[in-house]
């Protein structure tokens, strides 16, 4: 079957592969691929920037296919033929984090296309818990479900409320969901980046009520203006830039929190005083638990979500790697590129 695989930072190998033989394991599906969204984790990897990364590795965890085989009947109720998504976590069951119900942050979590190979190939076996039956939406809307759930994990972590403000930094396809998220809960957002496109993008697609280039004279005032001195009592960074994530806890009000949902390989340092002054609450957000897929899938059911705009770049899967290079460049104007099989 056809693979590509990212052997070492800045090289792809286009190859043939074999597909998943034999008798059906336990609880397992085979599907066909049908897309692959393209995310910062697979920039990051392919330009060797990604932390918990090892090379080769097949990329690709924002995937939509149909049931190539399965074993029936199975709990989920699948059937061969069924337009899946996938939630590519998969976590052990047994430690802390999963005992208490947050498999988002298991221990040994090994994540499609991460610690483990992902979807960048025509056929994959996936234990049939990790599917989820999307007949009703299109094969885009099935493989954007998994970026926009980390967006309404990180929103539902922060305790945002209807009628409070939210600081988004960073405009890309993560921050977009937070800020779609927040939107749909009756939250005013103000969207902050460096770039103005994606400042209109994110007042055009998210709904922003506001937006603060980072690069302005003095963002800092700017906000202020729009708070009324007060700040943002919930702010979101999705940059994964050190410098973003550090500049963040002078947008925060006093009692407010911090979320990161971007991450970076890189230490954080933050000035103690100021921190306590404002008691503020750090948080970090990591993946997403299955009622966030919920939360998605159930927003993009009523036309919450409109999927088309969120999709800005599309690619045929033996055409990626041509296309790749230019969804690196902030200038193309990608927000999510979509490769169909």
């Amino acid at each position: 079957m056809r693979t590509i695989i990212c052997e070492q930072p800045d090289q792809w190998l286009v190859t043939e592969t074999e597909p998943p033989a034999g008798e059906l394991k336990a609880g397992e599906a085979i599907i066909r691929v049908r897309r692959i969204g393209i995310c910062g984790t697979d920039l990051h990897a392919f330009k060797g920037n990604q932390p918990f990364f090892q090379y080769p590795r097949i990329l690709g965890h924002e995937l939509s296919g149909t049931i190539e085989r399965i074993a029936v009947p199975n709990e989920q109720g699948l059937h061969v033929g069924d337009q899946v998504a996938v939630i590519p976590y998969i976590a052990c069951g047994a430690c802390i984090a999963c005992r208490s119900g947050r498999t988002n942050c298991c221990t040994s979590m090994q994540v499609l296309g991460v610690h483990v190979d992902g979807g960048m190939r025509e056929l994959l076996a996936v234990p049939t818990k990790l599917l989820l039956s999307v007949n009703d939406l299109t094969l885009e809307q099935a493989a954007t479900v998994e970026p926009l759930a980390i967006g309404a994990h990180a929103v539902r972590r922060s305790g945002l409320q209807a009628g409070e403000t939210a600081l988004v930094i960073g405009g890309g396809p993560i921050g977009l969901g937070v800020m779609r998220i927040a939107k749909a809960l009756g939250a005013t957002v103000i969207a902050m980046d460096v770039n103005e496109d994606r400042l209109q993008f994110c007042r055009s697609w998210a709904g922003a009520d506001h937006t603060v280039n980072a690069l302005g004279d003095n963002p800092l005032e700017e906000l202020a203006a729009l708070t009324g001195g007060e700040l943002a009592p919930v702010v979101f960074d999705a940059t994964g830039n050190a410098k973003s994530m550090m500049n963040a806890f002078n947008y925060s009000a006093h009692g407010g929190r911090l979320v990161y949902v971007g991450l970076v390989r890189a230490d954080i340092t933050f000035n103690d005083p100021e921190f306590h002054k404002r008691e503020l609450t750090l948080l970090a957000s990591r993946n997403a638990l299955p009622e966030d897929f919920d939360t998605v899938l159930s927003l993009m059911r009523s036309g919450a979500i409109d999927v088309d705009g969120y999709i800005t770049h599309r690619a045929a899967f033996d055409e990626m790697t041509d296309h790749f290079p230019s969804w690196l460049d902030p200038r193309t104007g990608v927000i999510k590129a979509m490769v169909e099989l």
